[in-house]
C-alpha cells in the first residue's frame, strides 16, 4: 500500500532515497443534461453537486494514476503531495495531482 502525505516526510520513516517527480492528470467534464441543471442551480443557489462530483471523481482518478507511476519506480511514498485544478472548457476541468516519489527504511 501507497503512504500519501502533503508533508515532506512520513512520520516514523525515515526517507533512503528520492526518486523524483511523479505526476497524473485527469480532464472530465459532464454530460449536457447534469450542465443545464448545475445552470439552473446557479442561477437560484445552492451547491453545484454535479460539480462536487465530477472534481471528487476526478481527483481520486489522477490520484490513482500518480501511485501507479511512483509503483512504475518502486516508491513505498509519495510526499508533498498537491493538487491543482484548471477550468478547460465551459463544464469542463483539470486536475493534476504531483508529489515526490521516495523509498523509506
Amino acid at each position: 500500500m501507497m503512504i500519501v502525505v502533503n508533508t515532506d516526510f512520513v512520520p516514523g520513516r525515515e526517507i533512503t532515497e528520492v526518486l523524483g517527480l511523479v505526476k497524473a492528470n485527469t480532464i472530465r467534464a459532464k454530460h449536457i443534461g447534469k450542465d443545464i441543471m448545475a445552470g439552473l442551480r446557479n442561477i437560484v443557489g445552492g451547491e453545484l453537486t454535479e460539480y462536487t462530483e465530477m472534481l471528487s471523481e476526478s481527483r481520486e482518478q489522477a490520484l490513482q494514476r500518480m501511485i501507479k507511476e511512483a509503483e512504475k519506480l518502486g516508491a513505498d511514498a509519495v510526499i508533498n503531495v498537491r493538487f491543482m485544478t484548471s477550468s478547460v472548457a465551459q463544464g469542463a476541468a483539470e486536475i493534476l495531482v504531483y508529489g515526490t516519489a521516495v523509498r523509506l527504511k
